[in-house]
């Protein structure tokens, strides 16, 4: 495949949506890593909940596939667009829930938090996919997964209260 300038310059904001998601995530992780060995590791979890080791490979996943959709609005809305301002917002609950459960050890907090990050990305996919169903549907992994992740919070919570 031959790279023309069009095809880097249609590419490069791309690079720049994947830096920013993954970016998210790795600045949550200054919260999570610390506290996994310690006290993540001392409180009592669901029979379901995943091996640590999951959750590094299928947050990469979920980030990258939310960068590549948030790409594809802007690629057809530009930046300025409701669709992304909810993009910004959800990705910034999503950095806050990290600080809140890991860093803050609030996982009753943290739960309630979820429940409004659960909120905004139903709203940023319901406006990606009116804007392109494909980035829409791009979303889906990621509202699944952070329900599956708020019934994990909620056990957490239940348990270790």
């Amino acid at each position: 495949m031959e790279w023309t300038d069009a095809k880097r310059a249609r590419y490069r904001p791309l690079g720049m949506f994947l830096l920013a998601t993954l970016g998210v995530g790795a600045a949550a992780s200054l919260f999570t890593e610390p506290n996994v060995a310690t006290w993540y590791a001392g409180l009592v979890k669901p029979s379901f909940n995943p091996p640590n080791w999951v959750f590094a490979p299928v947050w990469t996943t979920l980030y990258v596939l939310m960068a590549v959709a948030a790409w594809r609005v802007w690629h057809k809305t530009g930046l300025r667009d409701p669709a992304l301002y909810a993009f910004g917002a959800q990705l910034l609950l999503n950095f806050c829930w990290s600080g809140i459960f890991f860093g803050l050890h609030q996982p009753g907090f943290a739960l309630a938090e979820l429940l409004l990050l659960n909120l905004a990305i139903l709203a940023t996919l319901v406006l990606f996919w009116r804007r392109d169903p494909i980035a829409g549907m791009m979303l889906v992994p990621y509202l699944g997964w952070t329900c599956f992740a708020g019934l994990l919070n909620y056990e957490i919570w239940r348990l270790n209260t």
